[in-house]
């Protein structure tokens, strides 16, 4: 493909594009095809002759979109927000397009230097405590996910905890991870992979009523742990569950790992992105306890999959836990200590060059048409909410302080269930569940920048008429 052809398919995908996301209100939100239609639909073998981009588009349409879940609809209010935009997608293209390496600052001086502009940019933004910026000894990198942060976190708070020793002689299991029973799934994973294994975590229990990690839980187990010869490393404190949203009480938290000298690292996956609003900053305080902190513009700030963005207070304590140098790796800047190499920041050695779809997103927003975003979502939330507490069939499961809302009728739980499952075979809407207090609940995540107020109404709507039918006598 020269540069013509190039152009030439280029202009065809970006119209594809852009018809796609013009049509998206009107397509079903999820499919309704049985497992395996897709991989049916394909050929069996892979093309021996070359085929235009028309023929791949064409099949786009007819055997791909139509199996897809469309999490860009302004309906899907399934798990969190999945957000991309027209400039993250440009981003992204460029980036592909530049198709550089950026594993050390000297294989693409230019991917560094922006990554760690945008990542104080960021911390600006949120307004995150001084210990988190590049001027500092701390500094931010973008990961893929959140499950990566978490991972990388853990492998810096072993290293911390062992005095560097775990890095060389294994790992020794006496070290132990806390976090709320409502914790990711990805801490369990991480706590997994550097080998302590399930047990390696201990589930700290929440307060019945806000949903939140217990403090006074959480310093009974260190002191239980502490007693029986196991080593404190890490906790994982959560702005924002997955579940609920709840947020734990971070200055508590933080103040108990201060004191026994354990490292606390905050996922803020989703809910960081809130932080960009000024009024929202108060699910934040006590951060300024924290080793490290993540959350992901890819959820709710408007950047595409995957962007996770990562700050440590001591930039010099995770280098030393992942750093590994090669021969072929050595350079006269690295060796300088002048210039950052992101590869000891993270788990793989090679990675994109993913600022530059965080630059484009910054830039053509700005901090107010982020904010403006952000401020939708939870009006949106909130109107939803206001719809559910004045129907008598329905009850609010937990808060809502940002734009996702826990609800269910009061009802048992095959009934709330099938209620779920007739509003999302619609095809209008996708909505998920969880289990608050061990009870069936639905999910309404409003995230989409397609999502406007007739969508939220809509979903309700449906929602009623089903529980009409689900209800009657």
């Amino acid at each position: 493909m020269d540069p013509d052809e190039f152009r030439r398919a280029g202009h065809a995908v970006i119209d594809w594009i852009a018809d796609y996301w013009a049509t998206l209100e009107q397509r079903p939100v999820a499919p309704a095809d049985p497992p395996g239609t897709v991989a049916a639909a394909l050929p069996a073998s892979p093309p021996t002759a070359c085929e235009p981009v028309e023929a791949v588009l064409a099949d786009l349409d007819a055997i791909v979109v139509p199996g897809l879940t469309h999490w860009q609809h302004p309906g899907f209010f399934g798990y969190f927000p999945a957000n991309t935009s027209g400039p993250s997608l440009l981003g992204d293209l460029v980036s592909s397009g530049l198709g550089v390496q950026g594993m050390l600052w000297a294989s693409s001086p230019a991917c560094t230097e922006l990554e760690t502009v945008m990542m104080d940019w960021l911390a600006q933004l949120l307004d995150l405590p001084q210990r988190f910026r590049s001027s500092g000894s701390g500094g931010g990198v973008i990961q893929d996910s959140a499950s990566s942060a978490t991972l990388v976190a853990t492998l810096a708070a072993l290293h911390r905890a062992s005095g560097g020793r775990w890095r060389d002689a294994g790992i020794d299991r006496r070290y132990r991870a806390y976090t709320s029973v409502h914790g990711h799934s990805s801490i369990e994973k991480a706590v997994r992979i550097t080998g302590l294994g399930s047990d390696g975590v201990r589930p700290i229990e929440a307060d019945p009523e806000t949903l939140a990690l217990r403090p006074a839980a959480l310093r009974a187990a260190i002191e239980a742990d502490l007693a029986a010869g196991e080593i404190p490393a890490i906790v994982v404190a959560t702005i924002g569950t997955t579940s609920t949203t709840a947020i734990d009480p971070l200055p508590e938290i933080g103040a108990i790992c201060a004191e026994y000298g354990i490292w606390l690292h905050v996922d803020a996956a989703y809910a960081g992105a809130a932080a960009v609003c000024p009024e929202l900053r108060w699910s934040h305080a006590g951060l300024e306890y924290a080793d490290s902190y993540c959350f992901d513009p890819h959820k709710w700030l408007l950047t595409g999959f995957d962007c996770d963005a990562f700050w440590v207070a001591d930039r010099g304590e995770l280098v030393e836990a992942l750093t590994v140098l090669p021969e072929f790796l050595r350079n006269a800047a690295s060796e300088s200590g002048a210039v950052i190499d992101y590869r000891d920041w993270q788990v793989p050695l090679g990675r994109r060059f993913r600022a530059l779809k965080l630059w484009f997103v910054l830039r053509w927003y700005g901090a107010e048409g982020l904010r403006a975003h952000i401020r939708s979502g939870v009006a949106l939330a909130a109107r939803f909410a206001d719809r559910v507490r004045a129907d008598g069939r329905f009850e609010l499961a937990a808060a809502h302080p940002f734009s996702l809302v826990c609800f269910r009728l009061h009802a048992d739980d095959d009934t709330n269930a099938e209620l779920l499952a007739r509003v999302n075979g619609t095809g209008r809407v996708h909505l998920t569940h969880t289990r608050v207090a061990g009870r069936y609940t639905l999910r309404l995540a409003v995230g989409s920048p397609q999502t406007a107020e007739r969508h939220v109404d809509e979903a309700w709507e449906l929602l009623t008429a089903a529980a009409d039918n689900l209800l009657r006598p």
